[in-house]
């Protein structure tokens, strides 16, 4: 069987995360409810001429897309693979309101057309001539990661040798007034918030779009390889140790083999404990880092985490501001990455060197 390795990284985020070297201009936001994108250039890489027609989500993929190809020197690659959860959410929405205002006449089929969860994957086959197998998942906080399988699947049965993989998510105005009717979003009044140790319920929203180049084969872009991923729906929360210690030990490691753990803290308190018990108890000597107080709460957020992973394997260096913990390894090699929301759907990717 092949290895799976990472070859080049693109990632549009809440933060700086194009035309910078790693997090060094991020910004922690502890008032806001919802997070935007910090929006690149579009016109340096789609036409403005059907940049207009684009939901943001579609933008930001292309672009985060272009970057990664980019990184790893491709021109093109054999198949790709999207994971979205609420796709392109605004244009749904777009489509919803006029479909009321107009009392279902008169409608223009602009935003139907591009409301569709697979948009984004087409959209960057269409900007790159790939004629390849084009696939989208939407397994809601687990789609990244079902991509994530996918791709490494057919990487290592030898039915692709270049495959891009991404994680998009946009807000949407109607859908996120909708979470927080229904308490997934923080309440303005719980200002400021602490993520590691939160006194309210719900999470801050983000939005963003992460995509990399997977390969067969290492090159000089090489970030790291992908060892493993794996996707459990349901696990009490004294079930995690083992399952971790379970996963680890399938791949031939223990959990002092691992230098750094990224933990998907997201300020909710009632499911905090989650990752608080793996940093009081199995993680105590291991470096913490967490994330979502970068980019926010979203279904693929985990892919942001999967860049920042990659990154720190690469450039051997840990930003303060993720850090959770004050434990420093000499050397970054191996990295857990762990994310669950609401209590389901966790899922743990392994990275090495």
């Amino acid at each position: 069987m092949k290895k799976t390795y990472i070859n080049g990284v693109g990632c549009i985020s809440t933060q700086k995360t194009f035309d910078t070297v790693f997090l060094e201009e991020a910004l922690e936001n502890n008032t806001e409810t919802v997070l935007s994108v910090v929006t690149p250039v579009y016109k340096d890489y789609i036409s403005p001429a059907a940049s207009r027609r684009m939901a943001k989500g579609v933008k930001n993929g292309i672009v985060a897309s272009a970057l990664a190809m980019k990184d790893a020197n491709a021109e093109n690659v054999d198949a790709i693979i999207t994971g979205t959860g609420l796709g392109c959410i605004e244009d749904s929405e777009k489509f919803l309101k006029n479909i009321l205002d107009n009392n279902e006449e008169f409608l223009t089929p602009t935003s139907f057309i591009q409301s569709t969860h697979n948009t984004v994957g087409a959209q960057i086959a269409l900007t790159m001539q790939c004629k390849g197998y084009n696939f989208t998942y939407v397994n809601g906080v687990v789609s990244f990661e079902s991509a994530l399988l996918d791709a490494k699947m057919q990487l290592e049965e030898n039915e692709a040798n270049s495959i891009l993989v991404g994680g998009v998510d946009e807000n949407g105005d109607y859908t996120m007034s909708l979470f927080k009717l229904a308490g997934r979003v923080k309440k303005e009044i719980d200002q400021p918030y602490n993520f590691l140790n939160p006194a309210s319920n719900g999470s801050v929203h983000g939005e963003g779009a992460s995509f990399f180049v997977l390969e067969n084969e290492k090159k000089d872009t090489t970030y790291a390889e992908l060892l493993d991923v794996e996707i459990k729906n349901t696990l009490e929360e004294n079930e995690i140790e083992t399952e971790i210690t379970a996963f680890l030990k399938a791949n031939n490691l223990q959990i002092s083999d691992i230098d750094a753990v990224v933990l998907g803290f997201n300020g909710d308190a009632k499911f905090n404990s989650y990752y608080k018990n793996l940093t009081e108890n199995v993680f105590a000597a291991t470096t913490q880092l967490y994330y979502k107080h970068l980019s926010g709460e979203y279904d693929t957020a985990s892919a942001f985490a999967l860049w920042m992973a990659s990154k720190i394997i690469k450039t051997q260096e840990v930003p303060e501001i993720i850090k959770v913990n004050s434990v420093v390894k000499p050397v970054y090699n191996t990295i857990l990455l762990y994310n669950q929301l609401s209590g389901k759907n966790h899922s743990f990717t392994l990275l090495s060197k």
